[in-house]
């Protein structure tokens, strides 16, 4: 099955600040990610529904850039990647996210994070 590499874009309201604490402490990731995570250094464990996904953060930059490699993924070129900026225009921020899946699922995985993302920004006040 070919894999292929998945872009979104989404608008917030909230500070890159805000949503980098909620893509990095388990308190906050269990309101709109996962069911459970447990970190320990630079190695995140997340479970959904019982079933647990292992992934390692390898780059870290504080309010702007999240990416991680997931223990089981196909190839080393594969990640989930959180950026974020602001719009010199509007000043909302743009969180952008790359992630990897078989190409048979690309509907279904966009459709998961537009889902993911209604969570978050619920919690996050938009």
């Amino acid at each position: 099955m070919e894999r292929v590499k998945i872009d979104l874009e989404f608008i917030f309201r909230a500070s890159p600040t805000i949503l980098y604490k909620f893509l990095t402490t388990p308190a906050c990731l269990i309101r709109w990610f996962c069911d459970e995570v447990d970190i320990n250094d630079n190695i995140y464990a997340f479970s959904w529904e019982g079933s647990e996904e292992i992934a390692e953060l390898v780059e870290d930059v504080e309010d702007e850039k999240l990416r991680f490699v997931w223990e089981e993924s196909e190839g080393d070129d594969e990640f989930l990647e959180f950026r974020m900026s602001r719009s010199p225009v509007t000043g909302e921020t743009i969180l952008e996210i790359t992630d990897y899946c078989d190409d048979d699922e690309a509907d279904d995985q966009k459709a998961l994070w537009e889902s993911q993302i209604k969570m978050l920004r619920q919690e996050t006040g938009g």
